[in-house]
């Protein structure tokens, strides 16, 4: 391929005949190893003072957790900004719950404090997190006082000092991301109150409790799985995938094993009352008694892997849900932008072109199903599970070509600029 040798910006390189550079070597100017590594570097920072991890029993795994949901931003920052915002419901309902027990003394930051694992209680083994639906029981049976609220590490200049991040800090540091990554910032909104990089929680002991009161407080707990007692998976690495457990996950699940239980008591009714009428002679089962499954049956198919699980305050919402389904479309539409872009192939531009379209349909597509569970259950349960394995896809499709576009690319992104030229080198 014939090509012309130029110099631009101070920076030499070789242009061929459809007007693409290939690697630019490190010169006075930009070269491409330099504008790679300024890219990465921008993108790894702009993320990762975003992130707003969870407290964990260990500072080896809070690092670990943090740099999940890093890799998380950088593949799917809708999945992400998605995850905040469902936090950020969950301290509202804190909030809103605790609200009479409290004098409405109970704020967000308190609430986030909470909803992050922040506050655990001590047991003979350990000690176990504390949940925001716990809490809120504690306060309505009066076995605690919100007056009290300062000797369980919640007052707000103890939650302050231990995050590591000011107003002044994250305002500047949101400034940056808006500058670079306007979904990231979406997600910063999120996490604007919650603290930051809190690396120990608030230990306590529980007031005294009839057994009564304590079996339906341990009844309360939404999962064991970020416990800190020695048991099952608690100690495993693989923790620092999982979602923060939510109270409305929990609240489902009671809900269908009471229906199960009603269903399975009202079977044993209708037997009963058939034998009586038969005089003793045995009776068939009919279909809709065989389709009823006993609790311990219930419980054990509850034991099933979810893949994504919305919150039915936000699902159900007509104002919200159209919103969030759009906010969670604009990354995928944001590609489009590059539509015409000088590709080193029509068809690498083509395969961007669908890319960025499939991102954008399967994205909407995904999240129009309420709960997404790793089983079969017909077409729908299909295609709720191949949606979200085609986003990854053309998230994967779409990096790809942003590296081997570096082989062919336009010569103007070699230019430099004097940057104490323009306002926005303040930040």
């Amino acid at each position: 391929m014939n090509s012309t040798s130029c110099s631009r910006g101070s920076s030499n390189f070789s242009i061929t005949v459809d007007g693409f550079v290939g690697w630019v070597p490190e010169s006075p100017g930009r070269g491409t190893l330099s504008l790679i590594v300024s890219y990465l570097t921008t993108i790894f920072l702009c993320t990762w003072v975003v992130i707003h991890a969870r407290v964990s029993k260990r500072p080896f795994l809070h690092r670990l957790h943090k740099f999940a949901l890093f890799l998380k931003a950088i593949i799917a920052p809708e999945f992400i900004a998605v995850e905040a915002l469902q936090e950020w419901c969950q301290a509202q309902r804190t909030v809103k719950n605790c609200a009479r027990s409290t004098g409405e003394g109970l704020k967000f930051i308190h609430a986030f404090y909470i909803v992050m694992l922040a506050l655990k209680y001590r047991t003979p083994r350990g000690d176990k997190v504390l949940r925001p639906n716990q809490y809120a029981w504690l306060l309505e049976q009066g076995l605690i006082d919100w007056d009290d609220h300062r000797f369980w590490g919640l007052s707000e200049e103890h939650i302050c000092d231990k995050s590591n991040a000011d107003g002044i800090a994250k305002l500047l540091a949101l400034i940056q991301v808006t500058c670079y990554i306007p979904l990231v910032a979406i997600t910063y909104f999120f996490w604007w109150i919650k603290p930051k990089d809190v690396m120990t929680p608030s230990v306590v002991d529980l007031p005294d409790m009839l057994l009564r009161q304590k079996t339906t407080f341990e009844s309360m707990a939404v999962s064991n799985a970020f416990d800190n007692e020695g048991r099952g998976r608690q100690d495993s690495l693989w923790t620092i995938w999982y979602l923060t457990p939510r109270v409305f996950e929990k609240e489902a699940k009671d809900k269908a094993l009471q229906a199960t239980k009603e269903r399975s008591n009202s079977r044993e009714t209708k037997q009963a009352d058939r034998r009586k009428d038969e005089k003793g002679e045995s009776s068939r089962e009919t279909e809709e008694e065989r389709s009823i499954c006993l609790p311990d049956e219930c419980i054990a198919s509850a034991k099933e892997v979810i893949v994504a699980y919305w919150d039915p305050d936000m699902y159900h919402s007509r104002f919200l849900w159209p919103i969030i389904c759009l906010f969670g479309a604009s990354f995928g539409a944001l590609h489009l932008i590059s539509w015409n872009t000088p590709f080193p192939t029509p068809f690498e531009q083509w395969l961007w072109r669908v890319a960025a379209l499939v991102s954008i349909s399967s994205m909407l597509i995904f999240m129009q199903f309420e709960k997404v569970v790793l089983r079969w259950g017909g077409l729908l349960t299909m295609i709720s599970l191949v949606s979200p394995a085609l986003y990854l896809l053309s998230r994967i499709v779409m990096i790809g070509g942003v590296i081997a576009a570096f082989r062919a690319s336009d010569p103007a992104i070699y230019d430099t600029y004097v940057v104490s030229t323009y306002w926005i080198h303040f930040f």
